[in-house]
């Protein structure tokens, strides 16, 4: 079983307790996430099983979609509802304030990651050292906020969509607006909307997935419709074959030739691109580099 699931994380699990419960549903023990998500956050997951697992690192590299509920004038230790209250005060900010306050955080900036997350300093996770009541210094951290679209205000509470790199923390985001507003703020809900080519629309639950595999799904879907393919993550990278004589090349992870492609000439292709590479029998082999300098493809990652 190859491929990727793209499950809806639901609130009170853990990422870890998907994989768990999703090796206990497939019978499947190589099954890796990409991305964490806190326990009380929801969204999509991809999940991947067996060879897919090698995308992993690609998939977590991918830039994201949050909706978030920011709860301006709180403040609580881990940045979210779910912490200790530090500080509430009064909201005396106006909507178009506020509103330009967020906006603001539109770029390049440097976050500092919270102690509550899973990032290792000296061979210990911080959130086990904020659980024991220390706090280490963090090193900031470059992120992208691309776009922040402001979907609704009721203040003190406003519903935001962010698109960001990886990397970022929302609730981090939400303590930094509040704190540049001057009122304090952290994060009341979180649903992640999209991560890379995955998206909630398409996301399947558990419970789901396991009626899947019991042939007791309502839609009637099998194994085979809701197991994506590992190649589907990468659709920014055009499609390369081999010829028949390139096969022992391909399968042992040798470079391939210009003369041994079924298609392509050496104009065609730009220096170090990256192709998906298949067999003449339509295999997914790989991801391979193209090196102007010797004419061929190198392997890059193999899947095969």
């Amino acid at each position: 079983m190859d491929g990727i699931i793209n499950i809806y994380k639901e609130p009170g699990f853990t990422s870890f307790d998907v994989v768990a419960k999703l090796r206990g549903i497939l019978k499947q023990k190589k099954i890796g996430h990409t991305g964490t998500l806190d326990p009380q956050a929801v969204g999509v997951l991809p999940v991947c099983i067996g060879k897919a697992t090698k995308v992993c690192e690609y998939l977590t590299d991918h830039d994201k979609e949050y909706e978030a509920l920011l709860h301006l004038g709180l403040e609580t230790d881990t940045q979210d509802i779910w912490g200790n209250v530090l500080r509430e005060q009064a909201l005396s900010l106006e909507e178009e304030k506020v509103r330009e306050t967020i906006l603001s955080f539109v770029g390049n900036l440097s976050q500092i990651p919270p102690m509550y997350s899973a990032i290792k300093v000296n061979g210990q996770r911080l959130y086990e050292l904020a659980r024991k009541g220390m706090e280490v210094e963090r090193k900031p951290r470059k992120i992208t906020i691309f776009s922040i679209d402001i979907l609704e205000m009721k203040l003190p509470l406003v519903k935001i969509l962010v698109h960001c790199s990886k990397g970022t923390y929302i609730r981090t985001l939400c303590h930094d607006i509040g704190k540049a507003a001057g009122c304090g703020g952290c994060m009341e809900q979180l649903t992640r909307t999209r991560t890379g080519g995955f998206s909630l629309d398409t996301a399947l639950t558990l419970g789901e997935v396991e009626a899947v595999l019991k042939g007791e799904d309502e839609n009637g879907r099998n194994l085979e419709d809701i197991l994506i393919p590992l190649e589907k993550v990468f659709p920014e990278y055009r499609k390369v074959c081999g010829k028949k004589e390139a096969e022992p090349l391909l399968l042992n992870g040798n470079p391939i030739p210009l003369h041994l492609l079924s298609q392509g000439k050496t104009e065609e292709f730009l220096p170090e691109e990256c192709v998906k590479m298949y067999s003449e029998a339509g295999t997914f082999i790989g991801l391979f580099t193209y090196d102007m300098t010797k004419k061929r493809f190198c392997p890059r990652k193999m899947f095969i």
